[in-house]
């Protein structure tokens, strides 16, 4: 069992998201679904909460209604080692949602996500200063990230 597990609140949307969400990473899956019986609060058979893995780490979420609202405060941070899955996670994730600086973004669900390829921590450690500066100028300048344009700032081209 998982000592740290992070819970999400949504409106009414748990199912829907907790899909969406298997359908877009490796090693994802359902874990638990509650649903609401008869004495409610929420119609009896929709979902109360539910536990599922994405890529093996475990959620929690909460159909608790629409008292509280997600933030970029938190946010979920993906690893990723190609351009391609950068692609294809930020579509995915961004549909009905809303792109933002520096490989952020925010779902159709108001979940923020940073899609980040690996290498991108390793420039920014570089011990050579001007480096680690251009690849954070050219990041800077970015939405989705661009793993060629950042590689090009690194190298000074």
């Amino acid at each position: 069992m998982q000592k740290i597990v992070p819970f999400l609140w949504f409106d009414d949307q748990v199912e829907e998201a907790m899909n969406h969400y298997i359908s877009m990473f490796p090693d994802s899956k359902v874990v638990n679904v509650m649903r609401y019986g008869d004495v409610g609060p929420g119609p009896k058979g929709t979902v109360m909460s539910a536990t599922f893995q994405l890529a093996g780490q475990e959620f929690m979420a909460l159909n608790g209604g629409p008292e509280f609202k997600f933030t970029e405060a938190i946010s979920l941070f993906v690893n990723c080692e190609t351009q391609e899955e950068v692609d294809e996670l930020w579509r995915k994730l961004s549909e009905g949602g809303e792109g933002g600086p520096c490989g952020w973004l925010k779902d159709k669900y108001g979940v923020s996500w940073q899609i980040i390829p690996t290498v991108l921590g390793e420039m920014l450690q570089d011990l050579d200063a001007e480096k680690a500066n251009r690849v954070v100028q050219a990041m800077l300048q970015m939405s989705k990230i661009d793993l060629a344009a950042l590689k090009r700032a690194y190298e000074g081209q």
